[in-house]
């Protein structure tokens, strides 16, 4: 494996620039696969929720579910319009949204393209190494006077 840098200069390097460079590079890399199916990342989340949701989900549940973690605000609702004009939901007169069998199918090719793009991100890491970083970007999380309980 190749770094940018030698252990005595990375270990010197800002938290904030590798978690934000990350966090770009894995971004776009889900969200390309998931364009490449016709999804957008936002949209894999509602239909996630909605088919997960028992008895489907309102449009406020679906807002709510997602508020406390993803910073979304109301920005899911054109994606929730979109996805009913597509067919992949429905909607009740009571506002209750329900998966079509065409957005259940969509949820399936999306679940499987995330699974991949986990395992292409995860390649040569393993658990306990992952765990590791997870629970060292929790305590910085603390340490800057964040709150990890509102994980994913």
């Amino acid at each position: 494996m190749e770094y940018s840098h030698d252990d005595a200069e990375l270990v010197r390097q800002p938290v904030g620039y590798w978690t934000w460079a990350a966090n770009k590079t894995v971004m776009a890399h889900v969200r390309g696969r998931l364009a490449a199916i016709g999804v957008t990342q936002p949209q894999w989340w509602v239909l996630h929720h909605v088919r997960h949701g028992g008895d489907g989900a309102t449009r406020e549940e679906v807002l709510d579910a997602h508020r406390s973690h993803l910073d979304v605000g109301a920005a899911l609702v054109p994606d929730v319009d979109l996805l009913v004009e597509r067919g992949l939901l429905t909607e009740d007169a009571q506002g209750r949204l329900r998966i079509t069998d065409e957005g259940r199918d969509l949820h399936r090719r999306a679940a499987e393209t995330q699974r991949a793009s986990r395992d292409r991100v995860h390649a040569g890491i393993d658990d306990e190494e992952y765990l590791v970083a997870l629970k060292v970007l929790q305590r910085m999380i603390r340490n800057a006077g964040g709150d990890v309980r509102q994980g994913a």
